[in-house]
């Protein structure tokens, strides 16, 4: 069982935790009102009391002296039937609706305003009595003596005066604490102006990625100016840290470049001496080392190639665009891996499309398209190569039927060292980020996608080049080989 102590605590958190997560304009607006509703509910308690009070008093005041006033005024004639002379008491009791009895000192009735009640035994002093505050005046009545004047006024007058009082003291608190919360949210409104600014600026730098951009300086030397002197020297250091790691990573792009190209020369010089040696040696060990580190030579020239490919697209050299047929370049490509694809039905369908770009990089990138989907399928798996014309776009796609591509895997395939088989897959992991640096650098995308069809399994790589302004209108035409 919850006890109330609980529950008491647990509402307190709950409304506390809603608080907090209102907007800051909203906390401070609703400070003000609740501070200026407190104030107002004060202010009214104590005027709604010494109002009521005092109109009570005056009440009470008019009350007595008006019955003092009709006590000297009121005469009774005695006689069988005796009569109140004087002022009518029906017309003087009316404009205020007071009820007039002249009674006995034994309670006799003597006359009264019309419906007037029985106000019991008269005493000689001030009464409540049936909703009425009663004043009892003594009165003489020669021969009978004297008699009691009962003046009564309904209390109920001045309990609805006191009700209006207090209705327009809570209209006025109400209409106070909503006008607090109004003027509260305006100030509060241009409080955070400078704030708000600060942040357009600051979204405005996370959209462009350009922290040089100046920060607006509030007029006021306030804690938000300071917040914006010390936001700017976090841009200005960021800005300064960016403009060190650009300069750095360029530094390191050329390295690579020219680290690259002059590692050609030299693994030229060794790939003829090797192949030189090995066809001299005849079969035997000394042969057999030799035709050994020819071929790792020959991986090393290709990795240097690769590399160098990459490091140029990084430092942003670019070499001259010619128009080129890329039907032409992917059936080249195809022939040149045709002697390790024996295993695997490959087939082209290479209809004409020109493009504005770097043949020897556009046949990288066509090879390492098929020679991917024929390392990493089994055998007996169909690779299909096609070219086609789109519109304003030349489309490159190689497909296969194989395992395909894990899904941990696929949001990664086109970066540098990503082995689809691991660190035994036999292969650099360049091959992909290759395709997208030449997909790139010639104004087109890369895309991995999934093959059409109902069968399980398979990848697709779409590469989309712009198509050249000067491109032939040419039949198709379709090259295929198994």
């Amino acid at each position: 069982m919850v006890s109330p102590v609980s529950s008491i605590r647990s509402a307190a958190r709950a409304t506390f935790s809603a608080y907090r997560r209102l907007p800051i304009r909203w906390r401070l607006a609703g400070g003000s009102a609740g501070l200026t509703l407190v104030i107002l509910m004060g202010f009214a308690a104590i005027v709604g009391t010494l109002t009521t009070r005092q109109l009570r008093s005056d009440f009470n005041d008019q009350v007595r002296s008006t019955a003092d006033d009709l006590a000297k005024r009121v005469i009774v004639r005695p006689g069988e039937d005796p009569v109140c002379s004087g002022p009518d008491l029906d017309v003087y009791g009316s404009a205020e609706n007071a009820q007039i009895r002249v009674v006995t000192l034994d309670g006799v009735l003597l006359c009264q305003s019309r419906g007037t009640p029985d106000f019991g035994l008269p005493r000689n002093e001030t009464v409540q009595s049936r909703g009425f505050r009663v004043e009892s005046r003594l009165i003489t009545v020669p021969p009978l003596g004297r008699a009691v004047l009962q003046y009564a006024r309904p209390d109920s007058d001045v309990d609805h005066t006191a009700a209006k009082v207090r209705v327009f003291l809570g209209l006025g608190v109400i209409a106070g604490a909503a006008l607090a919360l109004l003027a509260g949210l305006a100030v509060a409104r241009r409080a955070m102006r400078p704030i708000a600014e600060l942040t357009g600026t600051a979204r405005e730098i996370e959209r462009t990625r350009d922290p040089s951009r100046r920060v607006p300086h509030p007029e006021a030397e306030d804690e938000v100016a300071e917040l914006a002197r010390t936001l700017e020297g976090m841009l200005m250091a960021l800005d300064a840290a960016r403009s060190d790691t650009e300069a750095m990573l360029q530094r390191q792009r050329r390295f690579v470049a020219d680290a690259s190209h002059e590692l050609r020369t030299p693994l030229t010089s060794v790939l003829a001496n090797l192949e030189f040696l090995a066809a001299r040696l005849e079969p035997s060990d000394e042969s057999e080392a030799a035709r050994s580190a020819l071929r790792s030579s020959q991986r090393m020239k290709r990795l240097v190639a690769d590399l160098l490919l990459l490091a140029r697209a990084d430092a942003g050299r670019r070499h001259a665009h010619t128009p080129t047929d890329v039907a032409t370049v992917l059936t080249e490509a195809a022939a040149e891996l045709e002697p390790i694809s024996h295993d695997h039905d490959l087939e082209l369908d290479a209809r004409p499309a020109t493009v504005d770009g770097v043949p020897d990089d556009l046949h990288r990138m066509a090879a390492n398209l098929i020679e991917n989907a024929i390392c990493h399928t089994p055998p007996g798996t169909s690779v299909r190569a096609a070219v086609r014309a789109d519109g304003d776009a030349v489309v490159l796609s190689v497909t296969d039927d194989g395992p395909g591509i894990a899904p941990e895997l696929a949001p990664r395939v086109f970066e540098r060292f990503v082995r689809g088989g691991g660190e035994g897959a036999g292969s650099s992991g360049l091959g992909l980020a290759i395709v997208r640096a030449v997909s790139e650098s010639h104004g087109g995308t890369v895309t991995l996608e999934s093959p059409a069809g109902d069968g399980p399994g398979g990848t697709r790589f779409v590469v989309r080049l712009p198509r050249s302004a000067s491109a032939p209108a040419q039949e198709p035409a379709a090259f295929t080989a198994r």
